[in-house]
């Protein structure tokens, strides 16, 4: 289907990348749950594109399509889980006796990869607060090849200014990688900011439903995708045609999803900030965020994850998560559902301690996905767990 790259965002999700089957009309594209491709001759060998299911599937190639057009990028590549993409995007463009920049406040797989798996063949990281660029700018050697960024990073939200990390980037010839998962292209456009690649775990916001686990890595150049393609074609980390085929039914409400969910956390952190048993929150909506001016001119929106602290430290936070019952508590987030995590015993449970603390990954730190439940119901059941801390 031609659509018109002027065309809103919230049409693109929907039409973009994809078009009626052409053998049956179908207006959903079908799933190739195929292994193999019968070619027509060997003068003709791949005439209709796909030959081996871990090299290219239609139904993925879909998806892949699609994501291309909402992030602005030249091609994109699905994967089997967000840290596959991240990966993958690491071992493309990192070998033996590189450097590597990675924000300090990162998802847990990502700190693992950089920290446990990575060095064991020679790759050295450093772990920067991307949040200051004099501090990016001082941390790049002359073996750098990668700035890794995550913004707003996991859990505790910080923010890296794109644009300026992307400039050092360019003026020692370093690709720029930002996990841009929290936000999506709808409320973030790291590649029109000057970054090279944009990685997503589309098991969150893409998919919405908690029923798939997958990845993406879109490039601003060919020469980036055919290295990260390379490395998925050579490891085999690809996504499934039933994946693929769920996550862009996902797609398709993205943006009504994330205003709603928008709309519900903002209205949450409010509540929190003026509740007597509630020591902090933080949430970039939220005029006390020390970040709060660079949320409104680097996105769109300001996300549906919120952390917080409850008065009397970790077992008051844990008292308060055992005692929730519309929240859910469970290590995704991005879903319709609401979700309740405590980051120290779930999602960076393998960080150290030290460095959990050096960061801001406190003991007592809970963390909120907002979903699409009312606001008024969400902020009752918090409100019944609270009073029993």
């Amino acid at each position: 289907m031609g659509i018109s790259n002027s065309i809103r965002f919230s049409t693109q999700q929907i039409h973009a990348g994809v078009e009626p089957d052409p053998v049956t009309g179908a207006i959903l594209t079908p799933i190739y749950q195929s292994t193999t491709y019968v070619q027509e001759s060997i003068d003709n060998y791949l005439g209709k594109g796909y030959s081996y299911s871990r090299s290219g599937n239609p139904t993925v190639r879909a998806l892949e399509n699609k994501l291309t057009i909402l992030e602005g990028g030249v091609e994109c590549r699905a994967f089997s889980t967000g840290m596959a993409a991240t990966t993958a995007t690491m071992m493309a463009l990192l070998s033996a006796g590189d450097h590597a920049i990675v924000s300090d406040v990162a998802y847990g797989g990502t700190y693992r990869l950089a920290t446990m798996i990575l060095p064991r063949f020679g790759v050295e990281f450093s772990f920067v607060d991307t949040s200051n660029p004099d501090a990016v700018r001082e941390a790049v050697r002359d073996n750098t090849r990668l700035i890794f960024t995550e913004t707003p990073a996991n859990p505790t939200l910080k923010l890296t200014d794109i644009a300026a990390i992307s400039k050092i980037a360019r003026e020692r010839s370093i690709p720029h990688a930002v996990d841009n998962t929290f936000l999506t292209p709808y409320y973030q456009r790291p590649l029109e900011m000057g970054a090279d690649l944009s990685i997503h775990s589309t098991t969150k916001y893409f998919d919405g439903h908690n029923a798939t686990v997958g990845g993406a890595v879109i490039s601003a150049t060919q020469e980036l995708d055919q290295a990260v393609k390379f490395v998925q074609n050579t490891t085999g980390s690809i996504m499934s045609p039933q994946v693929a085929f769920l996550t862009m039914q996902g797609c398709k409400t993205l943006s009504v999803r994330m205003d709603a969910q928008c709309a519900n956390a903002m209205t949450i952190a409010r509540f929190l900030e003026t509740h007597a048993k509630v020591e902090s929150v933080c949430y970039p909506g939220l005029e006390s965020f020390n970040q709060h001016q660079l949320a409104k001119d680097q996105a769109t929106g300001f996300g549906a994850m919120i952390w917080f602290e409850v008065k009397g430290g970790t077992s008051a936070g844990k008292k308060l998560m055992d005692s929730l019952e519309l929240w859910s508590l469970a290590e995704n987030l991005g879903s319709v559902e609401s979700l309740v995590t405590h980051p120290v015993t779930m999602t960076h449970a393998d960080v150290e301690v030290s460095e959990r603390r050096r960061v801001g990954i406190t003991d007592g730190l809970v963390r909120l996905s907002v979903g699409l439940e009312a606001a008024e119901d969400l902020i009752e059941d918090l409100e019944q767990g609270l009073a029993k801390v």
